[in-house]
């Protein structure tokens, strides 16, 4: 038995000898499994993702043939962009500088491996181009309304959106690039962070000319930063302040509805390419009223203090000239934020001749009623307790 075993063993077969008898019955050409096969080979339009290769009915678990990579997917709209994105059967990259925590809500958003988290530094040329390797889509949502010792407005709001386009510009591959601004946006605009978002998106569209510019107005949603921050206040101190006399203009929007749009754009056929489109809710309201919808919501009377721009500006003036001179961080600005006041002087409303979530095929929601539900938990008695100014209460309907 072992002389059999030792001839049997210099005769042993190699791959090619042993699949050639099962080649003449079943061919194994490498044919149906090359990329250019026409039943793999992609089909990138040349002008917008929208034919795309698709398989599956359009749900998380099919293919919709769009990679993106989101630039501030931790932050508040990017959840809801990665959502939508999930929705549809995209595979997402989610760049991120923080902890394995900060991703953890989206994991749950997509499909099996369908939401990749990946770690960079946004500083590092070399880390922004591997995550945008794979990519076909580039989404930049990276902002912030207050500075901080790592970071000035310039070099997050315009710096970070110039080398995003630089590098997807490089790229070659990446059919679209969506950059996120502000309303109100303006070379001349009293804001910094407003002026630095304007030189973003020209430096955005100077190097990528068929770019799509969204700017949104101020979101409203479970994780924004106004009505979130007006309610915590409220019931805290029992009291508003209100910069100036609160009738500045602005037309706020449901950050779904924004989400909403940024996948229009990409699932058009290019139509949005190169445009730049202002995104404002159904309504305009003036700071006053917007402060009134709170109250109502959250069931409690409003109690206003009006504080003028000046005195709101020498309140918030000591914040923002010693967030680089002292050699330790300082609390995030709340109400008095320096250039939040300097937004307020003028009015935030969409232009007249600008494209508009209409140009999408969008009908924006408004903002009484569910957008502002979640407002509720601030409520002292539970959902149900209270009364609002809206709703009218006779004193024969109680017992």
């Amino acid at each position: 038995m072992q002389a059999i075993s030792r001839r049997l063993g210099h005769q042993s077969l190699g791959p090619a000898a042993s699949l050639s008898p099962l080649k003449s019955f079943y061919p194994l050409s490498d044919y149906h499994y090359e990329a250019d096969h026409p039943r793999h080979a992609s089909s990138l339009a040349t002008k917008g993702v929208g034919h795309l290769v698709r398989k599956g009915t359009g749900g998380r678990s099919s293919v919709s043939g769009i990679v993106a990579t989101v630039f501030g997917a931790t932050g508040f709209l990017g959840r809801y962009v990665v959502q939508q994105l999930a929705k549809m059967g995209s595979q997402v990259l989610v760049p991120f500088r923080g902890s394995e925590d900060s991703h953890r809500h989206l994991k749950l958003m997509g499909d099996l491996g369908q939401i990749v988290p990946m770690k960079y530094n946004p500083r590092d040329e070399s880390s922004i181009k591997a995550v945008m390797a794979k990519a076909n889509v580039v989404i930049n949502l990276i902002g912030r309304d207050h500075e901080t010792r790592n970071y000035s407005f310039e070099e997050l709001n315009h710096g970070m959106a110039k080398q995003l386009a630089m590098i997807s510009k490089e790229h070659g591959g990446i059919m679209r690039f969506i950059q996120v601004s502000c309303l109100g946006a303006s070379a001349s605009s009293p804001s910094r962070m407003l002026r630095a978002k304007a030189a973003g998106e020209e430096a955005v569209l100077r190097e990528m000319p068929e770019a799509t510019v969204m700017k949104p107005a101020v979101m409203i949603g479970t994780e924004d930063r106004i009505l979130n921050r007006w309610a915590h206040f409220a019931k805290k101190y029992s009291f508003l302040p209100l910069i100036g006399d609160g009738s500045t203009k602005i037309q706020p929007v449901y950050v779904v509805d924004v989400a909403a749009a940024i996948i229009a754009a990409l699932k058009d056929d290019g139509s949005s390419m190169g445009k730049v489109y202002e995104l404002g809710g159904p309504e305009i309201f003036t700071v006053h009223e917007l402060a009134d919808l709170m109250h109502d919501m959250i069931r409690e009377w409003p109690h206003y203090v009006k504080v003028p721009f000046p005195i709101a500006k020498a309140i918030a003036t000591p914040q923002a000239f010693l967030i680089n001179k002292v050699p330790f961080p300082l609390p995030t600005p709340n109400i008095f934020n320096l250039d939040e006041i300097n937004a307020l002087t003028v009015d935030s409303v969409v232009s007249e001749n600008a494209f508009t979530f209409n140009d999408l095929g969008i009908v924006p929601h408004k903002l009484k009623g569910y957008p502002i539900e979640f407002l509720i938990s601030y409520r002292k008695g539970g959902p149900q307790f209270g009364s609002t100014i809206s709703e009218r209460v006779s004193p024969d309907s109680f017992p």
